[in-house]
């Protein structure tokens, strides 16, 4: 296919009022069909044949996350400049337009309420979670001044619970992308940031062991708290670097070892920390250049930010390596 018959397939999908209103719509946000029912006033069988059709010349982007699928505008693509373009030019002074960005404002206040109501509590305990051993501020200060250095184009949080890590770090990355297992979590993520309005964030259900992503596809993955969770660190250490681009970079925030055995009963940690040297040896065999960590310590525990970046040379040896393990 040619890229004037994309253009043209494209042109077409589009040519329709109710379309330009979805793709409107899906321009300040992603969204499930009965929230866009609810604010087009239409059937949703009509308005799912819509999206179906936009979908399908590429103006929209679908994902399911759960029994829900989420609709919103293609942000890559063939069809990604059409849709750019076509939301630009539509008029904002149109009344049916004006009309529905004031239901799209309802909808996102329900959305929000619902979600703090809920979870609020259940939040705050979460993200008081990561600041067991020192000052949290302390560690968000420091993971801003990295972000500040790296300025990365794109960054995925493994683990993003609450989406914290985006917010704190919005404002010093091209944009975000949250991953967690945990539905409620990220129902919590997905109002703090339309709060924050950091529309260049979004949170994704995935798996740590199995990211929903392609390879190469982010210049920096951050793992804050997380790692002491997985019954396999170095597995999620390699599905990181599966989606670093070259020369990305891998910031691992995470408690020291330590001897704290409480924490695994009442706090569910899987691993009691980890020490220099077994992260030293999984950055070592996984291709990256460990740099110097940061150290934080409090009265009982210690925070160490790990950071390394994904060696140009080692990167497809390492790959290879890897394949030649699974064949074995």
């Amino acid at each position: 296919m040619t890229p004037l018959d994309t253009f043209l397939i494209g042109m077409k999908a589009a040519a329709d009022p109710s379309r330009l209103r979805l793709l409107a719509i899906c321009a300040h946000g992603e969204w499930t069909v009965s929230e866009l029912v609810q604010i087009l006033g239409q059937s949703q069988p009509r308005i799912s044949r819509h999206l179906k059709l936009l979908a399908e010349a590429g103006l929209l982007e679908r994902f399911r996350e759960g029994s829900w699928v989420f609709y919103r505008r293609a942000h890559s693509g063939p069809g990604s400049r059409l849709a750019k373009a076509l939301s630009r030019h539509l008029p904002d002074d149109d009344p049916q337009l004006l009309l529905d960005r004031q239901r799209l404002a309802t909808a996102r206040d329900a959305r929000r309420a619902a979600a703090e109501r809920y979870f609020d509590d259940r939040a705050d305990g979460w993200d008081s979670e990561r600041d067991l051993a020192v000052d949290g501020g302390l560690i968000e200060q420091a993971l801003t001044q990295l972000a500040q250095e790296i300025r990365p184009a794109a960054l995925v949080d493994i683990g993003t619970g609450t989406g914290r890590i985006l917010r704190v770090l919005s404002r010093h990355i091209g944009s975000g992308l949250g991953i967690d297992s945990s539905h409620d979590m990220l129902k919590v993520a997905r109002a703090h940031l339309d709060r924050r309005e950091t529309r260049h964030c979004q949170v994704r259900h995935g798996d740590m062991y199995q990211l929903p992503l392609q390879d190469q596809s982010f210049e920096a993955a951050i793992l804050h708290q997380v790692l002491h969770f997985a019954d396999d660190p170095l597995a999620v250490l390699t599905e990181a670097r599966r989606v670093l681009k070259q020369d990305g970079r891998i910031i691992v925030c995470d408690l020291l070892q330590h001897d704290e055995e409480w924490l695994r009963e009442e706090k569910r940690h899987r691993r009691l920390g980890f020490s220099p040297e077994e992260m030293s040896a999984w950055f070592s065999e996984l291709g990256f250049i460990e740099e110097e960590p940061l150290r934080f310590e409090g009265d009982r525990l210690t925070v160490v930010i790990w950071q390394a970046r994904l060696g140009r040379a080692r990167q497809d040896d390492t790959s290879a390596e890897l394949l030649t393990r699974e064949a074995a």
